[in-house]
């Protein structure tokens, strides 16, 4: 199979590329390297099966990259991610998040591509009534970051009625795992580990009792593979564990995992943070054939020791 990858250099991107290609298949990377990295992927680029463009997703080069590469499947991961910069720039979120999504299946469409699977967030929730929060509830977008990834989810059923390219949204919980950077407005995972291997202060925000659902990459990559097939053809799905971690209890086993004082500073609550998060990936069970298969004590050992390695 041919798959095109988009924001392949990134965290989770790099992941399923790697994924992709020990199965065999062909992969082609657009990428800006604006946050992803190069060196991400240092075992692809090794491969014949493999090539990286980089490239923005708004260029209209893209169309005529995907008319060449033909691919029979588009994995969209390319997004402006940080809710705080989305609310600082609406505009610049709209144009990765929006007009970047609209692009990629605009290139989609030139390339021949049979579907297009969309990477979104629990962001556009909102403030659930329910937890864990099942697929069909309300969306509920309170950031221009949410709003542009909801916005992509109804660009994917427009281009589906409209050219009849099949698609699968899978919603993504808070993933984490080797390659996230603690830089900028990373996962609480990849910040704790930096600071407690580098003997930094480390900060929990409140009480500590704010939960959220964390979810393995290698996990959700097996997601975005099964979603390639026909499986989930015209439907979304939440990728996560169901699970409510507190950030206390985070704290704790990140510094076991790294051998750690468990002694986090405290700090006053950040303004519109969600109380709780957790999402029902039970759906996904039948119509993807996938389930988390990672428990968060292996995951974090796996995380840390990929952390520590990096140091040297």
């Amino acid at each position: 199979m041919r798959v095109l990858v988009t924001g392949g250099a990134g965290f989770i991107g790099s992941n399923l590329v790697d994924r992709l290609l020990a199965d065999g298949h062909e992969v082609v990377v657009v990428d800006d390297l604006s946050s992803g990295d190069r060196d991400n992927l240092a075992g692809a680029l090794t491969s014949d099966r493999f090539r990286l463009r980089v490239l923005d997703v708004c260029d209209p080069a893209l169309a005529d990259l995907a008319a060449e590469a033909r691919p029979e499947v588009v994995c969209h991961l390319a997004a402006q991610i940080s809710v705080r910069r989305s609310v600082a720039d609406p505009v610049h979120d709209a144009r990765v998040n929006v007009v970047g999504t609209a692009s990629v299946l605009a290139a989609a469409h030139a390339g021949g591509a049979r579907k297009v699977v969309f990477a979104s967030s629990v962001a556009v929730y909102g403030r659930p009534a329910t937890i864990p929060v099942p697929g069909d509830a309300p969306t509920d977008p309170r950031s221009p970051y949410a709003a542009s990834k909801l916005s992509g989810e109804t660009y994917l059923a427009t281009f589906r009625a409209l050219h009849g390219i099949e698609c699968t949204t899978l919603v993504l919980s808070n993933v984490y795992g080797p390659r996230q950077s603690p830089e900028g407005e990373a996962g609480v995972i990849a910040i704790f580990t930096d600071g407690l291997l580098s003997g930094t202060p480390t900060v929990v925000y409140g009480d500590g009792g704010q939960t959220r659902d964390y979810v393995y990459v290698d996990d959700v990559v097996d997601g975005f593979v099964r979603a390639c097939g026909q499986a989930g053809d015209g439907r979304r799905f939440n990728l996560g564990t169901g699970i409510q971690t507190t950030d206390r209890r985070l704290h704790t086993l990140i510094a076991d995992a790294a051998g750690r004082p468990d002694k986090p500073g405290f700090a006053p609550p950040r303004l519109g943070d969600l109380p709780a998060m957790a999402v029902d990936p039970v759906p996904a069970y039948d119509g993807l054939g996938w389930q988390p298969r990672t428990d968060l004590a292996t995951g974090l050992k796996a995380t840390v020791e990929w952390a520590r390695s990096r140091r040297g």
